[in-house]
C-alpha cells in the first residue's frame, strides 16, 4: 500500500509540474504545447500499454467497433472530450484562467458522486451527500455573487464528467480506450504543431528556433507519460476509497500553481472556496474511512 501512496503523490506533484511548467514553454501557444505533449507522451504510452499487457484490449475495442460501427463515433466523441480537457489543462496558465481551472478539479469528484446516483444508479453514503451539499451551497454562492462559475470550471466539471461517464458506459475505462483516445487525437496534434496558423511560426519551427524548447518539449512528454503510469499504478494498489482520497492532492497543488503564477482569488469567493474544501475534506474523511474498513476486512484473523 506504501507503494500505491507513493505512486499517487508523486503522479499528483508531476501532473502539477506540467501545469506550472506551461507558461515557461513560450513562444508556442496553448493549442501547440497541447499538440507537442500528445506527440510526446504517445511513445511512453505505447510503451506502458505493451509493458502492462493490455495491447490486446485495443483489438478488442477494434473488433467491437466491426461489429457495431456506431461505436466508432462515440470512441471520436470520447477522444474529443478527452482532447478539449488536455488543451484546457495547458491553455489555462497561459492566459490567465489557472485558478478557475482548479476549482473545477476541485469540484470534479463530487461531479462524478453525482453523476454515479443519477446516471449510474449508484448509492450514495451520508458523507457523500453531506459532501455535495456543501460544494453546492458553495457554488450557489458564487452565482448569487457574480451570476456564473467561470467558464474553465464548468468545461472541467461537465466535460471530465461526460468523458469519464461515456468510458464508463463504452466499456472502454481502461489503459486500452485511453491509447485509443490519445491516437485519434494524432491527427489534430500534427495539424497543431506543423500548421502556421498566426505568422509567427509553427509549433515545428518554433521548436527548431528556440533552444530551451528543445529540452523542455521532451521534458513534457517524459513527464506526462511517467505521471500517468505512476496514476494508473496507484489505482491498481491502493483501495478505491483511499485512491479516491488521494486524488485530492492534484487540485491543491494546481491551486498552489496558480498562486506561483501570480494569479489570486477575486474579493468575495473566500466563502466559496471554505465550503468546497470542507466538501472535500469530508470527502477525504470518508475515503480514509473506507480504506480502513477495507484494510479490517482483508487482514488475516489472530484466530485464523
Amino acid at each position: 500500500m506504501v507503494r500505491g501512496v507513493v505512486a499517487s503523490v508523486v503522479a499528483s506533484f508531476l501532473f502539477g509540474g506540467l501545469y506550472y511548467l506551461a507558461p515557461f514553454l513560450a513562444p508556442l501557444t496553448g493549442e501547440q504545447i497541447f499538440g507537442w505533449r500528445m506527440l510526446a507522451t504517445l511513445p511512453l504510452t505505447t510503451l506502458l500499454l505493451l509493458y502492462s499487457g493490455q495491447a490486446p484490449g485495443v483489438l478488442a475495442i477494434a473488433q467491437r467497433v466491426r461489429r457495431h460501427w456506431p461505436l466508432a463515433g462515440l470512441l471520436l466523441l470520447s477522444a474529443v472530450l478527452f482532447g478539449v480537457q488536455l488543451w484546457l489543462f495547458l491553455w489555462a496558465p497561459l492566459h490567465g484562467m489557472a485558478l478557475p481551472t482548479s476549482l473545477g478539479y476541485f469540484l470534479l469528484p463530487l461531479a462524478m458522486v453525482v453523476t454515479g446516483r443519477v446516471v449510474f444508479g449508484e448509492r450514495l453514503s451520508a458523507l457523500q451527500w453531506l459532501a455535495a451539499l456543501l460544494a453546492a451551497v458553495g457554488v450557489l454562492w458564487e452565482v448569487l455573487r457574480v451570476g456564473a462559475l467561470a467558464w474553465p470550471t464548468w468545461v472541467v466539471v461537465v466535460g471530465y464528467t461526460a468523458y469519464f461517464a461515456l468510458r464508463r458506459w463504452l466499456r472502454t475505462d481502461t489503459l486500452a480506450g485511453h491509447w485509443l483516445d490519445v491516437l485519434m487525437l494524432l491527427p489534430v496534434c500534427l495539424w497543431l504543431v506543423l500548421a502556421d496558423r498566426s505568422g509567427d511560426g509553427s509549433g515545428w519551427q518554433m521548436l527548431l528556433h528556440t533552444p530551451k524548447l528543445h529540452w523542455l518539449i521532451p521534458l513534457l512528454g517524459i513527464t506526462s507519460g511517467v505521471a500517468l503510469a505512476l496514476y494508473m499504478t496507484a489505482h491498481k494498489l491502493l483501495p478505491l476509497g483511499l485512491f479516491g482520497m488521494l486524488s485530492y492532492v492534484e487540485p491543491v497543488l494546481l491551486v498552489l500553481a496558480a498562486m506561483l503564477l501570480g494569479e489570486r482569488m477575486a474579493p468575495g469567493q473566500e466563502p466559496m472556496y471554505v465550503l468546497i474544501g470542507c466538501a472535500v475534506a469530508v470527502m477525504a474523511a470518508e475515503g480514509w474511512w473506507q480504506s480502513r474498513r477495507h484494510a479490517r476486512r482483508t487482514s488475516p484473523s489472530i484466530t485464523d
